[in-house]
């Protein structure tokens, strides 16, 4: 039998009746001095703490990454050293657009968020299930966000201002049509691709580095749902991908996806035909075939949500010896952006919440004092550095080797042409007949409220990605290409 435990205030003090207030008499207004009413509307008062701006909902779940390959010709992390080396991890799945209580099936990238806690401190890969992004500088991130979100007018999801900002970013247009294909509403988190998606740096013992690009490729299958039957499980259950995922692990079904690897040598970056950093592009598996490395497994349910997948912090800037970045614009802008939105959403000691601190080390520096400092605050130890007191101290040996700059600091821009087509236009090809069509059907479905002018915009993109693609979406649009395109006729 359960020994019976006393309820207390947040303080220990014994509450002696947890089911009526503290009155002046029978009908007497409630009094100040009912401390433990006052504690409990305050801290109901504050549950909610401010939502991610974006990947606002999500579910995640314990497991470990297993390594089966030996990769130590390319980088020297230590949880990467050895084949059948197991690192417990943490990942975090989430829709990216919508609001906490948005479906789980709303036609959006879903992220992808892992942090493997590591013997030398925590890294953190956040990614999505696809391999590119709408854009490739970060300069234009909160612009694509406002555009997905609700007019400010309405309060209304808006589909002037979403195809308004792809028209006039010509680079989304690969990753548009990722978004509106099938994969666009995957059937569950289980059944999906996780990509680190930006390029990154290995670096070997020998200080070698290589560019490299992470990918997630689920053992339970690809399985989408159709634009029809998406938006009917949004009515039926949105929280549908949420309870498949806690379901499926809590019924011993653990989801897994195995690791493979794309690995450039440094020198071959600068002569390939694409920028191996612009985050609109990918690599061709011709080129860079894929090496498997590993395998993820998703073994144990969180025991309460808010305290890790809520709290869950995950940057790209919390990296291990043996893997650094790359020069990839939008993986230089989030390595800001993630940490300071957790400075803002947790408070400046989020590093010290359970979900988010070390696992399999300690951390062991000089910050101390801020909100919620709930640990021993650094003790009596010294809080500041040089010192002559024992305190901790730099490790040369992890200093990374110099990478190799060079141009004018200037904003320059991307030069647009028909590159920013050709990916989008090659991947439209392998698809199915079938494919296609639910394709086309979609974008059509999404563009049928937006602007004339909008609409055509970027049905000129469409044509020159692939001439049966703008010629698809226009018919079901009924726009005459001849008539009100004739430059792409």
């Amino acid at each position: 039998m359960t020994e019976k435990k006393n309820l207390t205030t947040s303080f220990g003090i014994p509450v002696d009746d947890n089911q009526n207030s503290l009155t002046a008499g029978d009908r007497g207004p409630v009094l100040v001095q009912d401390f433990h009413l006052l504690e409990k509307l305050a801290h109901f008062n504050r549950e909610r703490i401010p939502e991610r701006v974006v990947h606002a909902k999500g579910a995640g779940a314990h497991g470990y990454f297993e390594l089966t390959a030996d990769v130590s010709q390319w980088t020297k992390a230590k949880f990467l050293e050895a084949a059948g080396k197991r690192t417990p991890v943490f990942v975090r799945f989430s829709t990216v657009g919508g609001e906490k209580g948005s479906a789980d099936t709303a036609r959006d990238p879903r992220g992808f968020a892992v942090k493997f806690y590591t013997e030398e401190g925590n890294y953190d890969l956040v990614g999505n299930n696809t391999p590119t992004f709408f854009i490739r500088d970060p300069l234009k991130f909160p612009d694509l966000v406002h555009s997905q979100k609700r007019n400010p007018q309405t309060n209304c999801k808006d589909a002037n201002a979403v195809w308004d900002f792809f028209s006039l970013s010509p680079e989304s247009l690969h990753q548009v049509t990722i978004l509106y294909s099938d994969r666009g509403t995957p059937k569950s988190y289980r059944h999906m691709n996780g990509y680190g998606s930006h390029t990154f740096q290995w670096i070997n013992a020998e200080g070698q580095s290589f560019w490299v690009k992470y990918h997630f490729k689920t053992n339970q299958g690809i399985k989408n749902f159709t634009r029809e039957e998406a938006n009917r499980m949004a009515g039926d259950n949105p929280d549908y991908a949420t309870q498949d995922l806690f379901e499926a692990i809590a019924s011993d079904n653990y989801p897994s996806w195995t690791v493979r690897m794309q690995i450039m040598p440094v020198a071959e970056a600068a002569a390939y035909r694409f920028d191996p950093f612009d985050l609109t592009k990918v690599w061709s598996h011709k080129d860079y075939p894929l090496i498997e490395i590993g395998r993820l497994v998703l073994d144990r349910n969180p025991e309460n949500y808010f305290a890790e997948v809520e709290q869950a912090a995950f940057s790209p800037s919390n990296v291990v010896p043996g893997i650094s970045f790359s020069p990839d614009k939008m993986l230089q802008g989030r390595l800001f952006a993630y940490p300071d939105a957790h400075r803002y959403r947790l408070g400046g000691n989020y590093g010290s919440l359970p979900i988010n601190c070390p696992h399999a080390t300690k951390a062991a520096n000089y910050q101390r004092d801020g909100a919620m400092r709930f640990d021993e605050n650094g003790g009596s130890s010294v809080n500041y550095e040089p010192n002559s007191f024992g305190g901790p101290t730099e490790s040369p040996e992890y200093k990374e080797p110099p990478l190799a700059l060079s141009g004018r600091a200037e904003r320059r821009s991307f030069e647009r042409n028909d590159r920013d087509f050709l990916q989008a236009g090659e991947l439209y090809r392998v698809l199915t007949e079938e494919q296609k069509a639910r394709l086309a059907d979609n974008i059509v479905d999404s563009m049928k409220p937006v602007k004339r002018e909008i609409q055509l915009r970027q049905i000129s993109h469409f044509y020159k990605a692939d001439p049966d693609y703008g010629d698809r979406v226009a018919q079901g649009l009924g726009i005459d290409i001849q008539k009100e395109l004739p430059e792409l006729g």
